[in-house]
């Protein structure tokens, strides 16, 4: 059989699909990244064309990984699917399905770890929040500035529960990756801003439910919604800017809304060790990355070798 459908790939790996669905579920995963990763598995079982799962060594997790990359991947794609694969094993060692894991053995390719990630400065974080419209604008601007000076990512906004919010104390707990909690003070502003949403919130549709943002349906705020909600943000943002600051223009998203809130943090001084704890990192390393220096500090640097001229 030269190539396998996704039915036909279901029924021969089963047990091993059963498991770490199971398994991400358990751990806590959001459903963007269970989704990302189940398509990544059955491209990786496609590949092995009926031969077991638990028969792979690191020769057939390189071929696979050598063939997506070869497809136009970038390297951060083919990482997360290399992400998928180590979790995938993991799963099955857990369960007692296989004994080793072979894409452990696998090294990550190499991405462009010295550049700077895109972010906005503060007075254009304060447009985009003022730009924010619509019949929920009170909740939308709540999503924003949770996001912007909080440095929540998009999951942990959608998991959001009034029992994490404190506005006595001035702090929410949020349940982030590694099934982590966190503790968030939160700027007076904000607080303001997620007290009017609080005000304003629509009666949920299912009797006790706990979520601070709530559709228009009185469901939960989905993930796909609070991505919307920054988009059309966006896009009257970058429809603000006019033609004269069209060089400016960059693709936005909900997490440069975080870049923006760490690269504020490191700007004012706070210490890397900080800034890791308030953005959930499990590795400080991940955290670096936020301290890039801008053109303008570039610049203010050359100015000052001026005076030993």
């Amino acid at each position: 059989m030269e190539s396998w459908t996704r039915a036909e790939l279901t029924e021969h790996y089963a047990e091993e699909i059963e498991a770490f669905r199971l398994w991400m579920s358990n751990a806590g995963y959001t459903v963007y990244t269970e989704r990302n990763y189940m398509g990544d598995l059955y491209s990786f079982l496609r590949s092995l064309q009926g031969k077991r799962v638990q028969d792979a060594k690191k020769l057939q997790i390189v071929s696979y990984l050598s063939q997506v990359k070869a497809a136009g991947v970038s390297d951060a794609t083919r990482n997360r699917k290399h992400c998928a694969l180590v979790s995938f094993y993991r799963a099955l060692n857990e369960f007692d399905l296989a004994e080793t894991n072979p894409a452990l053995q696998v090294k990550k390719s190499k991405t462009e770890m010295n550049r700077a990630p895109v972010y906005l400065e503060p007075q254009e974080l304060r447009s985009v929040v003022q730009l924010t419209d619509g019949k929920y604008r009170e909740r939308n601007m709540a999503v924003l500035m949770l996001m912007a000076y909080g440095g929540l990512r998009v999951s942990e906004v959608h998991r959001l529960n009034i029992s994490d919010y404190r506005p006595d104390r001035g702090y929410i707990e949020v349940f982030g990756k590694g099934r982590k909690w966190r503790t968030i003070p939160l700027p007076e502003p904000v607080i303001q801003q997620l007290n009017k949403a609080l005000q304003e919130r629509k009666q949920p549709r299912r009797v006790g439910e706990d979520a601070i943002f709530v559709s228009q349906q009185g469901r939960r705020l989905s993930i796909r919604n609070i991505q919307l909600i920054a988009e059309q943000t966006f896009a009257r943002f970058q429809q603000d800017m006019g033609q004269a600051t069209t060089m400016r223009k960059r693709s936005y998203s909900c997490h440069k809304l975080r870049h923006s809130f760490a690269t504020m943090l490191v700007r004012s001084g706070t210490d890397i060790r900080t800034v890791q704890e308030m953005l959930g990192h499990s590795s400080i390393q991940t955290t670096t990355v936020y301290t890039h220096v801008s053109d303008k500090q570039k610049e203010e640097a050359a100015q000052k070798l001026s005076m030993w001229m």
